[in-house]
């Protein structure tokens, strides 16, 4: 909503927003409370943030939130698979051609030796609804295909 008052002939103009204000914190926990199993999740925090670690069917998902403020991250991954994998040169183009039209916001990636699914955001703008997607995405992703990628590549 637009606001407009004069003042001594100047204009001034405000934006206001609707949207309340919201705590991330509370925010990824509500969502976490409707995925996790058993409703059953861990959370820490360190130097690094808040660290969220929850199973969603087959796949262990992990949420990291490094703050509060526009610069700060929301981060979530799940390992689906550890490296060194059968047939790699296949897995990797798999995994690519999937990258491309199957992950939505987010994307396969090689980190310490193992296969994530992984999305990460900074804060500023983000709304309610995109951190649920984003936690839900990586979620489903990740429970989707860790089965399956361990069946035709794990060792």
């Amino acid at each position: 909503m637009i606001t407009t008052s004069q003042s001594s002939s100047e204009t001034v103009t405000e934006a206001l927003t609707d949207e309340p204000l919201i705590s991330y914190h509370e925010e990824i926990e509500t969502v976490i409370a409707g995925l996790a199993q058993d409703q059953k999740a861990m959370v820490g925090q360190s130097e690094d943030g808040h660290l969220w670690k929850f199973q969603y069917g087959s796949a262990e998902i992990l949420v990291q939130l490094t703050g509060e403020t526009d610069d700060d991250n929301l981060t979530v991954w799940s390992p689906v698979l550890k490296l060194p994998a059968k047939n790699e040169d296949q897995l990797m183009r798999k995994l690519m051609e999937m990258n491309w039209l199957n992950t939505f916001e987010s994307h396969f990636a090689v980190t310490s030796n193992q296969i994530v699914v992984l999305s990460t955001r900074t804060l500023a703008g983000i709304t309610a609804g995109e951190i649920s997607r984003i936690i839900t995405v990586v979620a489903t992703i990740a429970d989707d295909n860790d089965d399956i990628l361990q069946e035709e590549f794990g060792q």
